[in-house]
Order: structure tokens, then sequence, then C-alpha cells
């Protein structure tokens, strides 16, 4: 097909395809003149996906880009494949607030964070690494997650959310089950669980915080209507 037809299967400007084959986010077409090529399904594919990368997961091209570099780029064993997946991916926060007190400067203690260890935390270390700690998680550091959870609790704190250690652990043994349905969706095939790690992360992301504000409703339309009820009964009663 010709861009026109690949810009009308994919709803993709041409002008944007045009953008996206100048910055080798789209490989190029079968060469057909000086002026023209031929595009094929996987072209559709490729555009879909960069859609839904910026659309969806919010990235930008520089994002798009790195992204793809992952999902294209040589097939390595399971672990290495989140380690490359999560090294393409923005940081979950994208400002840095205030820092809470202590957390100046605070870095992934070494390559792991061993379990047992939160009597040797050091002092550069926040809030969040300590509390890393005494869960227990081991967190592969480079990424610099734990200066995003540190800026994030930051962030909590600053605005008066009240987001103790407690309600931490709370919202972590939630998260674990999520984590543990992700990690087995991922394929055993490498090269499509490249694809599966990176696009699991960006485009599930936004479905999980919009179930969590469904959620969110469903509780308290449940709440009200059992106090409604409770109401009724006693109304009744009387």
């Amino acid at each position: 097909m010709k861009i026109s037809a690949l810009s009308a299967a994919s709803g993709v400007p041409v002008p944007t395809i045009k953008y996206y084959l100048r910055e080798a986010l789209l490989p190029p077409g079968i060469s057909l003149s000086r002026t023209q090529a031929a595009y094929g399904q996987e072209h559709v594919e490729r555009l879909r996906l960069i859609r839904a990368l910026i659309d969806v997961g919010g990235l930008g091209i520089g994002e798009v880009a790195a992204v793809l570099a992952v999902i294209d780029g040589p097939t390595a064993p399971r672990l290495d494949v989140l380690d490359a997946a999560q090294s393409a991916l923005p940081s979950v926060v994208r400002s840095q607030p205030a820092q809470r007190p202590g957390a100046e400067g605070a870095m992934a203690p070494g390559p792991e964070l061993e379990p047992g260890a939160a009597e040797s935390a050091r002092p550069s270390e926040g809030p969040a690494a300590r509390w890393l700690r005494a869960r227990g998680w081991r967190i592969d550091a480079p990424h610099g997650l734990v200066e995003d959870l540190e800026a994030a609790w930051s962030a909590c704190d600053a605005t008066g959310l009240g987001l103790d250690a407690a309600r931490l652990d709370a919202y972590a043994d939630a998260v674990e089950e999520i984590a543990r349905i992700d990690i087995a969706s991922v394929p055993s095939q490498k090269d499509r669980a490249v694809r599966q790690v990176v696009l699991g992360t960006v485009l599930v992301d936004p479905l999980l915080a919009v179930l969590r504000r469904l959620a969110q409703q469903h509780l308290s339309i449940a709440e009200e209507s059992g106090r409604a009820e409770e109401q009724r009964r006693g109304g009744e009663e009387r």
C-alpha cells in the first residue's frame, strides 16, 4: 500500500507518518520510485504501537524511541529482559518535589536492598529506602525507582496526605499481587518477552489507575447504599 493507504488503515495523518519515518520510529517501506514506497501490514501495526505509547502511555518521542529500541533489540535472558525494558521506560515521577528532611541526595544502597538490613541504613538514605529494607524487597537500584519513591512520598508529605509506613505496606501488599500477575504473563519466548514487559508496563499502568478510581466509586456507593438500607430498616422497626 502507498502512504495514503497506510494513513487510512492506521488513522495516522500522512505528515505524522513522514515524521516518524524521519525519526526512524517507523521502518522505511519498499522503494517504488524516488518519491514513492510501498508499505505493509507490519507498518500499520507499528504505527498503532507508536500511537498507543504516545496516546495511552503518555510517552514523548525520545521515550518512544528508547522503548522501540528495546523491543527491536537482541533477545536476552528473562531477568535481563525485565532490566532492559524498565531501563527504557521514563521515570514514574516526572518532576521532583521538595525533598523530605534527611532524603537529600538519596541514592539506592548498592545493587540490592537486602532483607534484614534496616539497622545499617546509611545516613544519606531517605525513608523510602529504609522502608524498602524493612519490607525486604530486593531492588535493582540503577533504574532510579528508589529515588522516584522518595520523591513521590515527599510529595504526599508536602500536601499533608499522611502516607505512613503502615499505609504504604497495605499498598505494597496489593501491588505485589498485581506484580505476580505481570510476571506470570511474560511469555517464555525472549523476543515476545521484551514487548510484553514494556507494553505491559506502559499501557497497563493507565488501566490500573482507571480501575482504582472505579473501585473507589464502587466501594463509596456500596457504603452509602448500606447506610441508607440501615436507616430504612431502622425507620421500619420504629
